[in-house]
C-alpha cells in the first residue's frame, strides 16, 4: 500500500468522525449536470480539459456523452485537449471567441474553470450568443470568498504548482492562471443580468479538505468545514454550482 494511499485511508477515517455528511463537491456538480443532459441536448463542455468530470468517474461521464445528441469539447490547452477521453469533436479555441454559430447548443458547461475567465462579461456574452433561447449555461467553481481560494492568493506562484501536486497529486502542467472575476454570488448576479440569463440555481457548497493528505491539518479543516454547513457560514462555503437559463 502506497504512502498516499494510506494517508487517504486515515482522512477518511478521520472525515466520517467530524463530517460524515460532508459531500465531495464534483458529486454534486455530477448530479446537477445529470439533469440537464437529456438525448435531445446538444452540449459544448467549455475548457473541456483532458475530462468532464474526476478521473474516477469515467464511466458516468461515457454514459452522459452517450446521452446526448452532440456534445463540443473547447479548450485553450492542446495537450490537454488531445488526451481528453470521451470527447471526439474537439477544438482548440477561446472562450472570448467561440468557434460556433449563434443559438447553436441547448446546454454549455465548465468544470472548474469558470476561476480562469480573465474577461467574464465578454466571456459570457459570447456563451450567451451560441445558446438558443432557454438553453442552460451550468458551471462549478470555487467560491472566491472561501478559504481555499484567500489561501491560494498567498502562495507563490511558483510554489503554487509544486503544493497542488503535493496535495492533490495533479502535475504542475496542469494547473493554470486564475483571475476569479465571476466568483461570488454577487458577480454572478451581475454577470447573469448584464448577458441575458436568469439565474436557475446559486448553490455555494462545501467540500473536501485541501489538507487531505496531511492528518493533522485534515482533522483542524473538517472541523472548519463542518461549520461552513451550518447556515449561518454559507457565504464562506469553498465551492458554486451554478445554473443560468438564457432568456427568450
Amino acid at each position: 500500500m502506497s504512502l498516499r494511499t494510506r494517508l487517504s485511508n486515515i482522512y477518511w477515517t478521520i472525515r466520517r468522525t467530524i463530517a460524515p455528511t460532508l459531500r465531495f463537491s464534483q458529486y454534486s456538480y455530477e448530479e446537477s449536470l445529470k439533469r440537464y443532459v437529456t438525448p435531445s441536448v446538444e452540449w459544448v463542455e467549455i475548457g473541456c480539459g483532458h475530462s468532464i468530470l474526476p478521473r474516477w468517474r469515467a464511466n458516468e461521464e461515457l454514459q452522459l456523452v452517450k446521452t446526448c445528441k452532440a456534445i463540443f469539447g473547447i479548450d485553450y490547452d492542446l495537450p490537454s485537449l488531445k488526451a481528453h477521453r470521451n470527447i471526439t469533436k474537439k477544438l482548440r479555441g477561446d472562450v472570448t471567441k467561440l468557434p460556433f454559430r449563434s443559438e447553436a447548443f441547448d446546454l454549455v458547461t465548465a468544470n472548474m474553470v469558470v476561476e480562469h475567465l480573465d474577461n467574464p462579461n465578454e466571456q459570457f456574452k459570447e456563451i450567451s450568443r451560441i445558446l438558443k433561447p432557454k438553453g442552460v449555461f451550468l458551471f462549478h467553481t470555487p467560491n472566491a470568498y472561501g478559504y481555499g481560494v484567500i489561501l491560494s492568493k498567498v502562495v507563490p506562484e511558483w510554489l503554487k504548482g509544486k503544493l497542488i501536486y503535493l496535495l492533490e497529486g495533479r502535475e504542475e502542467h496542469d494547473v493554470f492562471p486564475t483571475h476569479y472575476k465571476a466568483n461570488t454570488e454577487t458577480q454572478v448576479k451581475a454577470l447573469a443580468q448584464a448577458n441575458g440569463f436568469e439565474v436557475l440555481q446559486l448553490d455555494l457548497i462545501p467540500t473536501d479538505a485541501i489538507f487531505a493528505m496531511i492528518p493533522p491539518l485534515a482533522a483542524l479543516e473538517l472541523l472548519w468545514i463542518r461549520l461552513l454547513m451550518t447556515k449561518p457560514f454559507r457565504n464562506l462555503r469553498t465551492n458554486m454550482i451554478v445554473a443560468l437559463k438564457k432568456l427568450p
